[in-house]
C-alpha cells in the first residue's frame, strides 16, 4: 500500500508539472502559476513514502526550502520577493550538497573523478565573470554566493552520478537560464525561455529526488 501510495505522489507530480509548464507559457508569473507551491510537497510526500529514516533529512530539508523559494519567485519582478527565493534555494543547495557528501558517498566519488568538480568550478567562474558586468551591482554579490553553492551541489552530485548528478545537470542550466535573464539575456521568445527554465528545474529536482532515494530506500 505505502509503495502505491508514493507512486501516486509520483502522479501528481507529474500532473502538477504538466500544469504549471502550461501555465508558464501563458502566465510566467502570479496566482496563474498556483500549482508550483505544491510541486515540491508532492514529490516530499513520495520521499516520505518510500522511507530511509534520516538518510533522507538533507533531501526533505532541500524540498522544504524549494517550496519556500517556488512560492517567493512567483512575484520575483519584486527584489525583495526574488531575493527570498534566492535565500530559499541556497538552503536547499547547502543541504543537498551536505546529504549527499554524508549519505551517498558524493566525497569518494569527488576524489575518483576530481576533473568534473574542477570543470564545475570554472565554469562558474566563467558564468560569474561573464553576467556580472551586466547583473545589478547590488545583485552582484548575492547571485555570485548562490552560484557557488549550486556549483558546489553540482559537484557533489557528478561525485554521485547516476540520476543524481543528471538532476544536477539539469538544475544547473535551468539556473544558468535564470542568470542569464538576470542579466537580460533571454531567447527571442520570452515564454520558450520560460518553459526551459521550468522543465529543467523540475526534471532536475525529480532525478535528485528519486535517484537519491534508490540510494537510501531500506534493504
Amino acid at each position: 500500500m505505502a509503495h502505491s501510495k508514493g507512486r501516486g505522489a509520483l502522479a501528481t507530480y507529474g500532473a502538477l508539472a504538466a500544469v504549471d509548464l502550461f501555465a508558464t507559457a501563458k502566465h510566467p508569473r502570479g496566482l496563474a502559476r498556483a500549482a508550483k507551491p505544491l510541486l515540491m510537497p508532492a514529490l516530499t510526500a513520495y520521499a516520505t513514502k518510500k522511507g530511509g529514516g534520516s538518510r533522507n533529512a538533507p533531501l526533505l530539508a532541500g524540498l522544504g526550502c524549494a517550496t519556500v523559494g517556488d512560492t517567493a519567485l512567483l512575484f520575483d519582478d519584486h527584489e525583495t520577493a526574488f531575493l527570498t527565493g534566492m535565500a530559499a534555494f541556497l538552503g536547499t543547495q547547502v543541504s543537498y550538497t551536505a546529504g549527499m557528501a554524508a549519505q551517498l558517498g558524493a566525497v569518494r566519488g569527488v576524489r575518483r573523478r576530481p576533473r568534473r568538480a574542477a570543470a564545475c568550478l570554472a565554469a562558474w567562474a566563467v558564468a560569474n565573470a561573464a553576467l556580472a558586468p551586466a547583473l545589478d551591482r547590488r545583485m552582484r554579490l548575492p547571485v555570485a554566493g548562490y552560484s557557488l553553492a549550486l556549483t558546489a551541489m553540482g559537484a557533489a552530485a557528478f561525485g554521485v552520478g547516476g540520476k543524481v548528478g543528471a538532476g544536477a545537470a539539469a538544475f544547473l542550466v535551468s539556473d544558468l537560464l535564470i542568470g542569464l535573464q538576470a542579466a537580460g539575456h533571454e531567447l527571442p521568445s520570452r515564454a520558450t525561455h520560460e518553459v526551459l527554465v521550468m522543465a529543467g528545474y523540475l526534471a532536475g529536482q525529480y532525478l535528485i529526488a528519486t535517484g537519491w532515494l534508490e540510494r537510501t530506500a531500506p534493504a
